[in-house]
């Protein structure tokens, strides 16, 4: 059973040096701004992500909208992902106004046809419908994750550094000493 005076005598130890307890002090320190300052940066973060998500789920809203041409199908910036193409849409604005814009549709409609596009709440077009409660909290996590991992790699990176340098410091002095003592030890003469 260790009791405190045998963590005392382990403290002082005649073969612990000043690298050691730096590098220990060193760790710790990593450690602890690793997990907390990870944790609080990730945490931050996943709130800022969720309220973002909840705003945009508050300010779009889903109205019905006509295609007021054929969509362009060609090369350059008129193509899409996903088999979707820009056309021109008409609707509504939320003050009563009529609107045109250009939104992504399926390439398979033609003039006239009636879309779901998204408006904010002075009736411009958004990119794509808010993410719904599920996906938001999803991708909030997956933000705040990357966020952790942010602050977390460079430091310890920078314990890793700092690790590497007193560890030459030590190797230099081990030398230093090995050079003063070596010779007693194999008798050679000079």
């Amino acid at each position: 059973m260790s009791g405190p005076s045998q963590l005392w005598r382990r403290r002082s130890s005649p073969l612990r040096r000043r690298e050691d307890i730096v590098e220990a002090w060193l760790v710790l320190a990593v450690w602890i701004a690793m997990v907390v300052g990870g944790a609080v940066a990730g945490v931050m973060t996943a709130r800022a992500a969720g309220e973002a998500f909840a705003q945009q789920r508050a300010h779009r809203h889903a109205v019905r909208a006509v295609l007021v041409a054929d969509p362009r199908r060609g090369g350059g910036a008129d193509w899409a992902v996903g088999g979707q193409v820009w056309a021109a849409v008409r609707w509504t604005a939320p003050d009563g106004t009529r609107r045109t814009g250009d939104t992504l549709v399926r390439s398979d409609l033609k003039a006239g046809a009636r879309v779901v596009v998204w408006q904010d709440d002075h009736g411009r077009l958004t990119p794509a419908k808010p993410a719904d409660p599920v996906e938001s909290e999803m991708e909030a996590g997956l933000f705040g994750a990357a966020a952790f991992v942010a602050v977390a790699l460079p430091v310890y990176g920078a314990g890793a550094l700092g690790r590497v340098w007193l560890d030459r410091r030590r190797i230099a002095a081990w030398d230093r000493e090995w050079n003063l003592v070596e010779p007693r030890w194999t008798h050679r003469t000079g």
